[in-house]
Formats: structure tokens, C-alpha cells, sequence
């Protein structure tokens, strides 16, 4: 059974471009403010909208995202927090997922944890620290609910482990732009195109390309090699540096706007 996820990327690989792909992280800049956010980024024009589940032990997340969580959590977040933000993605349209370290996953159950995804319209859950060799017990959730398991691969694995990791992987593979924590950055690491290849040499699997986009120029290059651009700090920072919530509304849809078109450039 497709998924919403696995049609995005039928269709733009017929419209030959990349994806754009938003994160934000559930109960920011609140539990309201999240759902605007949410469905000004759709109609803006993303593709897909990964929903942070905010962790107060956020190993690969920059200041920017850390600062994001810390605010949501604050403000209260918990899990069912997080699956009513997938919800709201996932009815305006767009294919939905969620981020996830696994302690949380741990902690709310695994399989009603993959239940609950595919409940609130979710197409797979991404799991930054979740190794392949202990993502048995997950593998069969999500595989039993029909969501995909996303993995995150860096410029440092090997091609060995590429073709291991990417085999057990669905969705996509999330390819980390660079190594280190998140973050916008003014150029994209050259290590990038270099590992969106050699994951292409092992998997038939999309390739999306995340950490550091946060210009239309940003989002052009990397479609040129990548089947989707992923993009968090840059809209989060203009949340939290706008004066009230309208005027952070509308910087993110005006930055969304140009990142649709920087993904339509690229080729």
C-alpha cells in the first residue's frame, strides 16, 4: 500500500523537481501558534511537513531547534501534543511525518506509538539516534501499521553501512547535509552531493537532503542532486525573532514561497 509520502515523490520525480520538505516542532511557537504554522507553510506551498516530537536531550539538534524545544516543552508538550500537529499536516494535504529521538517512542510504546501515526494520518517516522541493528522491535510496528521507518545517514558511514542502513530503511533516506548538530548555514557542505551518490548507489529509495538550507539558492542547488530539500532552523528562527506571531506567520510563508521555487529551479 502507497503511502502519501511514497506518491509525493511519483509526482515530483514526474515534475522533475525535488520536494520541499518544513519541520517544525510540535507546541511551537505554541499549541495554536503550531497549527497556523503548520497550515501557512502548506499553503505556501511544502510538500511535506515533518512535526518535531520536542526532547529535552536533543543530541543533533543546533541552538536554534534546542531553543524551539525548550519553548515547547515549557508550554506543556506531550506526545498527544505531537500527533494532533500530525493531524493537522496531514489534513491540509500534505504527506506528514514525524522526528523523533527513541526514547520517546520507549517510553510511549512501541507499537502504539507506530499505531498512533498512522491513526493521526502520518506516512513514517524519522529516528535520528535510532541505529539499525536495535530497530528490530520498531521495524515491526511500523511495518505492521504501514508507515516507513526513515533513517538518518551522515557523509562519515561507510558504503557498507549505506547499503545496510538503506535496507531496512522506507520513505526516504535522510541524508545529513554535514556532520554535527543542525542549524542554518551560509553554504551547503560539498560532502552533500558526495553522499546523495553513494546512497543512490545502494538504494532505490528517495534521497533528501537536510541541515543547513535557508535560501532559495540554498534549495536550488541541492535539488539539483537530491529528490527532496529539508528545512527547519531557518523557519524556526524567524519565529523566534519576529515581534508577534502574525508578522512570524508571515516570514515563514514568505520564505516557504521562495523555497518552493528554489526546488523547482534546481534541474
Amino acid at each position: 500500500m502507497s503511502s502519501r509520502l511514497d506518491e509525493l515523490f511519483v509526482k515530483v520525480q514526474a515534475e522533475n523537481r525535488a520536494a520541499l520538505i518544513a519541520y517544525i516542532p510540535a507546541g511551537f511557537p505554541s499549541k495554536a501558534g503550531c497549527t497556523k504554522v503548520i497550515q501557512a507553510l502548506a499553503a505556501a506551498g511544502v510538500d511535506a511537513i515533518e512535526i518535531g516530537f520536542p526532547y529535552s536531550d536533543p543530541v543533533m539538534d543546533g541552538p536554534t531547534i534546542q531553543e524551539a524545544a525548550e519553548i515547547s516543552l515549557k508550554g506543556g508538550t506531550e506526545a498527544c501534543d505531537v500527533f494532533a500537529a500530525l493531524k493537522v499536516a496531514s489534513d491540509t494535504g500534505v504527506a506528514a511525518v514525524v522526528m523523533t529521538y527513541w526514547n520517546p517512542i520507549e517510553k510511549y510504546g512501541v507499537d502504539k506509538f507506530a499505531e498512533a501515526i498512522a491513526a493521526h494520518g502520518g506516512s513514517g517516522v524519522i529516528t535520528p539516534d535510532l541505529t539499525v541493528e536495535e530497530s528490530s522491535s520498531w521495524l515491526t510496528a511500523s511495518s505492521t501499521q504501514s508507515i516507513s521507518p526513515i533513517f538518518v545517514v551522515a557523509p562519515s558511514s561507510s558504503d557498507e553501512r549505506l547499503a545496510h542502513v538503506t535496507s531496512k530503511a522506507g520513505g526516504f533516506v535522510y541524508a545529513a547535509s554535514v556532520m554535527g548538530v543542525t542549524g542554518a548555514r551560509s553554504s551547503i557542505s560539498v560532502d552533500a552531493q558526495d553522499l546523495v551518490s553513494r546512497v543512490r548507489a545502494v538504494t532505490s529509495l528517495p534521497v533528501c537532503v537536510g541541515l543547513g538550507v535557508s535560501t532559495r539558492a540554498q534549495a536550488q542547488s541541492v535539488a539539483a542532486y537530491a529528490d527532496g530539500v529539508i528545512v527547519g532552523s531557518a523557519f524556526i528562527k524567524l519565529l523566534l525573532n519576529s515581534n508577534d506571531e502574525e508578522s512570524g506567520l508571515e516570514a515563514v510563508s514568505l520564505l516557504a514561497k521562495e523555497l518552493a521555487l528554489g526546488v523547482r529551479e534546481g534541474r
